[in-house]
């Protein structure tokens, strides 16, 4: 039916706790409502006029009469509300059970086996923001060398390094000796957290962090569509999050304008399969650090760079827009937070919108790709047969 699908995946832009969000803390969560909340109301004329006001009440956006998409959105059904649970669900497997946490810190076994594998006795081993973690442990590690060991309410093993001590080549080969090590541990990414600077108050994280994550359990979407010969054309952190498995084609991009400007540039090279897009800024930068001005400037940056997205499409293509979790950046702590995810999916064949209601699963989303391209995956509905679409 349609020659490419772009998926766009709004790394933490989630829109309103899920009913079970208490259990991980984050009762009454809502990223995107809270941040519109916050700046005084959000100015997204393109995703208004797509159907998101349609979604959930999001301060400034209008519930436009005719939506130019079908809007919806989903629950994540996998227990976590961590990035690679979240997109392996969107690509097709539901995790029966969550990748283990260390909220406190990790046992001595575990980095009794980093020691054994890499030779370095780390700093740290404790869960903390980003940030913090270079204020508190930067120093330290520039006068003696030790590589930094933190975690995080996620499933992470993450190791930060001066790129002045531990160069980021040297520093991913110390993250593949801590993936074989941590293997038996059901530790879903070891990340390496490159930063400069030269003392506390002036340390930052630089674009070359790298995730290493397990490989997908189950057959994801894009390893079903490259086994049929179709490509799948990651970009952004789509690599590190699939751990590589499945795409014919990546590139990592810096940010989210980078990622935006890729996308853009993809649809010049691939004639006919998926390009899935992570921007990862919303996460990263925003909520993560409890910006919710940012976040909001970063919204509607996307937004204003959609028109240019809409004018390289061909006619048969569709556009999906959606999230892998919430990261609301008003409430208390800095993790990711366990919400529903925004669902807008347009196209020049779609002739009148649709409400897709409340999806039981973000694997809906990749069923309906499969079913696209007349493949079927184990888990998920597709939405397909539900769009208006004429010839």
């Amino acid at each position: 039916m349609f020659q490419r699908i772009i998926l766009i995946v709004l790394d933490g832009v989630g829109i309103g706790a899920l009913p079970d969000a208490e259990a991980y803390g984050d009762r009454g969560s809502a990223t995107l409502q809270h941040v519109a909340a916050s700046v005084g109301g959000l100015n997204l004329p393109q995703l208004e006029a797509m159907g998101l006001g349609w979604i959930d009440p999001i301060a400034g956006v209008k519930a436009v009469s005719s939506p130019t998409a079908s809007w919806g959105k989903m629950i994540e059904k996998s227990p976590g509300k961590d990035s690679v649970t979240g997109h392996w669900e969107l690509a097709g497997i539901i995790l029966d059970q969550p990748f283990a946490t260390f909220p406190n810190g990790f046992p001595e076994q575990i980095i009794a086996s980093f020691v054994e594998s890499t030779g370095l006795h780390p700093l740290g081993n404790i869960a903390a923001s980003g940030t913090d973690i270079l204020r508190h442990l930067g120093e330290e590690h520039l006068s003696s060398g030790r590589p930094i060991i933190y975690t995080s309410s996620d499933s992470v093993f993450q190791i930060a390094a001066h790129e002045d001590v531990i160069a980021p080549d040297q520093l991913y080969r110390i993250c593949r000796q801590a993936e074989k090590a941590l293997e038996p541990y059901n530790l879903c990414r070891v990340i390496a957290r490159p930063f400069r600077g030269t003392c506390a108050a002036d340390f930052y994280r630089t674009a070359a962090r790298h995730d290493f994550p397990l490989k997908p359990p189950e057959e994801t979407l894009l390893k079903l569509m490259q086994n049929q010969g179709l490509t799948t054309y990651g970009i952004g952190k789509i690599h590190d999050l699939f751990a590589g498995d499945g795409l014919t084609e990546f590139i990592p991009t810096g940010d989210n304008q980078d990622g935006m400007l890729k996308t853009v540039e993809a649809l010049s090279k691939i004639k006919q399969g998926l390009v899935m897009t992570n921007l990862v800024d919303f996460d990263m930068l925003y909520g993560h650090r409890l910006n919710p001005q940012g976040f909001a400037e970063a919204l509607e940056a996307f937004d204003v760079w959609l028109p240019r997205l809409f004018a390289a499409m061909s006619v048969d293509d569709l556009l999906i827009i959606t999230a892998d979790h919430g990261c609301d950046p008003t409430t208390p702590g800095t993790d990711h937070s366990r919400e529903y995810v925004p669902l807008l999916v347009a196209a020049p064949l779609t002739s009148a919108s649709v409400n897709l209601g409340v999806r039981q699963t973000f694997a809906d989303v990749g069923a309906t790709v499969a079913d696209n391209f007349q493949l079927k995956l184990q888990n998920g509905q597709s939405f397909l047969s539900g769009l208006n679409v004429h010839s």
